[in-house]
């Protein structure tokens, strides 16, 4: 049986600093990635560069150089083997995403040798070195990490043991990197995972592992716990579907505390069948990875954790299944959630704003500084946007243009959408305090930020992700699966910026 959790890392991130350096990384290594300057689509290659006249060579074979394109793909002789060299050159100008995005391009050609050892060099890049060396080192990381097969073969493991960031003239700081990496692989690995795997249960026993490995506390919610806790939105989606069900709670403490509480919170339903209001078989396609955020909020948190990061951490996982029976929720039920709010049932399908209703009530009995969760909420939002970037809402205008320089700094954009008070009349009820969608669907991930926010204290800054680019066929910026894991590096790229940070958080810049 494959297994819940991914296999502990083994790459190695290793600078050589400088150029003769840089030359004699490249000569060891057993594929070379090169980011070129611009010049090189018009001719003009960089000084002291080994292996010069193969490469004009195999560059002068190939179609019209482009920047932003493969450029050479080939090997080169270096003594008695051969080193595979893939070459690529991009504009000075160009976004993060646009580097991460060739970046994986590169390292799929690289590791196509089933090389143990990558370098990557950016010659002659001047300013922009360390951030190329950083994109292919993010890209190396994503694409070597294996992904769970419950093949009678399995594909074999990955090769890669080493990658060498060459010739940069000081040390760079890749610690985000790393444990973003690791976070990003785990959130990947549970999505990959079939449901009759990824079970409530086994999610539940698969995080407490983690929390063995990384000293958090956890406290579980069953349905019984629940009960006590007034939470009767979560429970109405959890009646039909496995015992397992709950809210499992993980706290990261520090023993500094530079900063104040934040609350990461995740919608984890391991499977979404529709309810009543049944799916047809093409949109249940794939609702085994309707778990995502709760996956992206656990990468999060294991990757802060893997940083030492300075300040209290929660993590609120919504774990359950959406499934049809006898018990199964019904449109036009009114339930109560956590915080005394009253809730009309109109479709079925919109399960995930019902469990997060709860966990946010209950997350935010703790007075986090901040909370961030992190949905496959809507179909709206992947109308709105493809699964190139996801959706960002939030109960502070003034977080939003922050939220959207996250997503550009690391290549995991994000789009700020309004969430207007105008909007609420389409969920005002007849019966209860609020319904809980509409049937038209128009702007509904819009309606289901109004519907969260109703959970979340006015005086709590809340950030609500709609993971639209959860799931991207061929791969998204750096990371190669169709699950893409994405959130774990935004939230660390808008943690890490102390201006960011000090916005979200209320703390002084």
């Amino acid at each position: 049986m494959v297994a819940l959790l991914p296999p502990e890392p083994k790459i190695q991130l290793v600078q050589t600093l400088g150029a003769e350096a840089a030359r004699a990384a490249a000569a060891r290594a057993d594929s070379v990635i090169l980011w070129l300057p611009p010049a090189v689509a018009a001719g003009s290659w960089p000084r002291g560069l080994p292996w010069l006249a193969a490469l004009r060579a195999a560059a002068a074979r190939a179609t019209r150089p482009r920047c932003g394109e493969v450029l050479l793909d080939t090997d080169v002789a270096e003594g008695t083997r051969l080193v595979r060299v893939v070459a690529a050159c991009i504009a000075d100008d160009a976004e993060p995403f646009a580097r991460l995005e060739l970046a994986r391009r590169l390292a799929a050609r690289a590791l196509a040798v089933r090389a143990r050892e990558v370098c990557v060099w950016a010659p002659g890049a001047g300013r922009r070195t360390g951030a190329l060396l950083e994109a292919g080192a993010a890209a190396l990381l994503a694409a070597a990490q294996p992904m769970p097969s419950l093949a009678g073969e399995p594909p074999p493991a990955p090769s890669l043991r080493r990658v060498r960031l060459a010739g940069h003239a000081r040390r760079l700081e890749l610690a985000a990197t790393l444990a973003g990496a690791h976070g990003n692989h785990l959130a990947r690995w549970l999505a990959a995972l079939p449901p009759n795997v990824l079970t409530p249960e086994a999610y539940v026993r698969a995080a407490r592992r983690l929390a063995r490995r990384h000293g958090w506390r956890v406290r579980f919610l069953d349905r019984r716990a629940l009960a006590r806790a007034g939470a009767g939105a979560f429970l109405a989606v959890a009646r039909a579907g496995s015992r397992g069900a709950g809210i499992l709670h993980l706290a990261y403490r520090p023993r500094r505390r530079a900063h104040p509480l934040l609350a990461l919170v995740g919608k984890g339903v391991c499977f979404d069948t529709g309810g009543v209001n049944l799916k047809p078989a093409r949109h249940m396609q794939g609702m085994h990875g309707d778990m995502q955020g709760s996956a992206v909020a656990l990468g999060t948190l294991a990757a802060l954790t893997e940083l030492g990061w300075p300040g209290p951490v929660d993590a609120w996982l919504a774990i359950a299944e959406n499934l049809v029976g006898p018990e199964a929720y019904r449109p036009h039920e009114v339930v109560r959630a956590a915080d005394g709010t009253t809730i009309e049932v109109v479709h079925t399908d919109a399960e995930g704003r019902m469990l997060l209703a709860d966990t946010l009530a209950l997350a935010s009995r703790a007075r986090p500084a901040a909370i961030i969760d992190y949905a496959t909420l809507t179909g709206a939002c992947i109308y709105a946007l493809g699964s190139r970037m996801s959706g960002v809402f939030s109960n502070r205008r003034a977080l939003l243009e922050t939220l959207a320089e996250a997503g550009r700094a690391s290549g995991e954009r994000v789009w700020p959408f309004p969430t207007e008070p105008d909007y609420d009349e389409a969920l005002r009820s007849d019966i209860a305090d609020v319904k809980q969608c509409t049937l038209e669907g128009e702007a509904d991930h819009i309606l289901a930020a109004r519907f969260l926010a109703r959970f979340v204290p006015v005086g709590t800054p809340w950030v609500h992700v709609d993971l639209a680019a959860a799931e991207h066929e061929g791969g998204l910026a750096h990371v190669p699966t169709r699950f893409t894991g994405f959130g774990v590096r935004w939230t660390l790229a808008l943690l890490g910026d102390v201006r960011r940070r000090a916005r979200l958080l209320g703390e002084a810049a």
